[in-house]
């Protein structure tokens, strides 16, 4: 069976992940049925009831059966992820906690675990637990050795310059984005809100890549995919599930070009030898480079080394001599004189550079 992108696919999901070519997608995105193993219908104390999750998707016979399935399907999810690829995992107290063991013993190396807080969690009825408040997000790769996507630097951006942390603060899907069926109920009992996905393509894909959701109920991956410039392929079992995610699907409108473009980490850009920029005549031999107070000076020679009294060496090291410490970036620790004499680092040089030189 060929792996044909941005389509939707009906059928069971480890009959169809069994038929598709190994090492053919970016990136898994699974949200499985819980196994709630709720006992009865719920209700609130006023005695209305509580529309849960009482789908026989969600019913399994035993843990073990429950195992068995997992095992089945993530050892598919598996076969078809690139060598670099990743998976996401999200699951309640009921299944996640098994879904880790069975991920490990898979062969899948565990990046890490997300708490997604809702800001507008359904009670406790009945009193007799804490508030279920967050379901938990697994981040694992293909194994050990793979090197997955991971955006740090738009992450960090999107997040007002802080580095992203494990523990997301989103509502859960409600108002106009929650699908209604034509009886004005909704569509789906499990609907994850876009922002979630939006955050996790954002972090661990890239624009072109292919994400894959073997669970793909309304399409909730699917849409986001599509907006976000990534290709999707959905899997899911029941029609009028495929039939809804269709049509919100249909009216999507992608972003593209630049507005697509987002912040890449420093590690992940070219490298510019500091030589580069004197070769090129951006900086020249005899110039001074400064601390930011202009209380370090230190000259630049022909070969790009630096020179401060009889200490010679590249910016890294002779930044690090002049501040007594162990190591220095060098980049951002020395500046040069712009034309009206105000300093500035030499790092923007280096992004001038790289932007010229066509190496972004």
């Amino acid at each position: 069976m060929e792996l044909t992108p941005d389509t939707l696919i009906e059928g069971d999901c480890i009959d169809i992940l069994s038929k598709l070519p190994e090492k053919s997608v970016d990136i898994v995105f699974a949200d499985p049925p819980y196994n709630l193993q709720l006992g009865g219908a719920l209700t609130r104390p006023d005695q209305s009831k509580v529309d849960g999750v009482m789908d026989d998707w969600d019913r399994f016979d035993s843990f073990d059966a429950y195992d068995l399935f997992s095992h089945q399907w993530l050892s598919e999810a598996r076969r078809v992820l690139k060598d670099n690829g990743a998976i996401w995992v999200i699951g309640s107290y009921h299944n996640i906690f098994r879904l880790g063991t069975i991920l490990q013993d898979s062969g899948f190396w565990i990046q890490n675990d997300i708490i997604w807080r809702k800001t507008n969690p359904m009670p406790n009825f009945k009193g007799t637990r804490f508030q279920n408040a967050h379901e938990t997000l697994i981040w694992a790769s293909k194994s050990e050795k793979s090197k997955p996507v991971f955006n740090y630097q738009a992450l960090k951006t999107f997040n007002d310059d802080t580095q992203m942390r494990s523990d997301w603060v989103i509502p859960i899907c409600t108002g106009a984005e929650r699908l209604k069926g034509e009886d004005g109920k909704k569509a789906h009992p499990t609907q994850k809100p876009e922002s979630l996905l939006n955050r996790v393509l954002l972090a661990t894909t890239n624009p072109g890549d292919i994400v894959l959701d073997p669970f793909s109920g309304t399409g909730t991956t699917a849409a986001v995919a599509k907006r976000l410039g990534r290709h999707y392929v959905g899997i899911e079992r029941d029609k009028a599930y495929i039939d809804i995610a269709r049509q919100r699907i249909r009216a999507i409108e992608p972003i593209a070009g630049e507005a697509l473009q987002v912040e890449q980490s420093k590690k992940s850009l070219p490298r510019v030898p500091f030589g580069a920029l004197v070769e090129h005549g951006w900086l020249r031999p005899g110039d001074r480079l400064f601390c930011a107070k202009r209380r370090k000076i230190a000259r630049i020679r022909v070969d790009g080394s630096l020179a401060t009294g009889e200490t010679t060496g590249s910016i890294h090291r002779v930044g690090a001599y002049v501040q007594n410490t162990p190591a220095c970036n060098g980049w951002t620790y020395w500046h040069y004189e712009t034309e009206g004499r105000d300093l500035a680092p030499i790092d923007l040089l280096r992004r001038r550079y790289r932007s010229e030189m066509g190496l972004v």
